[in-house]
């Protein structure tokens, strides 16, 4: 089934706000998050289960590190195609991926509207994008479609740490200092305004294991804390 893409105003500003820090978004990523946003996405691979032969979806793959760390476990007998709404956060992703002898494929593609059939993947994904989404129970709708009935889709998000010191501190840090910081490395400080308040305001843990609930379309949500919950992963269970 080939469904359109779904364009909205907010929408559009979304996907001009990426285009403008898409060539600096990996230094951004590295320098703001001192690299473990490398080491979560390895977790939620683990997670995941995926194996040797297992096809991979990975929506809002941005440039490509999750795509790449799925197609290290999923070998040559398995699948990964990576999309993104937006064509210029995927313009670095393809020359990742072969510098590492990977093999992948990059599409855009808007989460709310995937152009693929029914049941087509084992395992889908999205990480830091479910928070930017125009209407995430569409999303989620959407990504338990393409998804193999008993498959899972895995989201990988911020959230708000729940230990009250360490909630104090992430406050000050993403509120005083990763707007400018990122500003200064990607030249766009109210992007990083907009992506530390989404971050703030989008429901975590048991909140948006409810919101999932409510679109309908899964078994169950699990969910795990990540660094004492500045970021949170997510399995979704597909129906059998």
């Amino acid at each position: 089934m080939i469904v359109q893409n779904f364009v909205g105003p907010e929408s559009v500003k979304i996907k001009n706000m990426f285009s403008s820090v898409a060539a600096n978004y990996d230094r951004a990523n590295n320098i703001l998050s001192v690299g473990i946003h490398h080491l979560w996405r390895k977790s939620l691979v683990q997670w995941s289960a995926a194996r040797n032969g297992t096809q991979i979806l990975d929506c809002a793959s941005g440039t490509g590190d999750l795509a790449i760390e799925f197609k290290k476990v999923v070998g040559h007998e398995g699948s990964v195609t990576g999309t993104d709404f937006c064509a210029d956060m995927l313009t670095t992703a393809p020359q990742k991926a072969r510098a590492q002898g990977l093999e992948i494929k990059f599409e855009t593609a808007d989460v709310t509207a995937l152009p693929y059939a029914d049941a087509s993947f084992d395992v889908v994904s999205i990480s830091f994008g479910i928070r930017n989404v125009q209407d995430p129970l569409r999303a989620l709708r959407e990504m338990a479609r393409v998804c193999k009935p008993g498959g899972r889709v895995m989201i990988l998000e911020f959230g708000q740490p729940t230990i009250p010191v360490v909630r104090e501190f992430y406050k000050f840090y993403s509120e005083r200092a990763l707007p400018y910081l990122g500003g200064f490395i990607t030249g766009n400080t109210s992007a990083y305004k907009y992506l530390q308040s989404s971050s703030a305001h989008f429901p975590c843990g048991k909140e948006f294991a409810d919101l999932v609930k409510s679109s309908g379309a899964y078994d169950g949500c699990e969910f795990r804390k990540l660094s004492l919950g500045i970021a949170w992963m997510y399995r979704l269970n597909v129906p059998a």
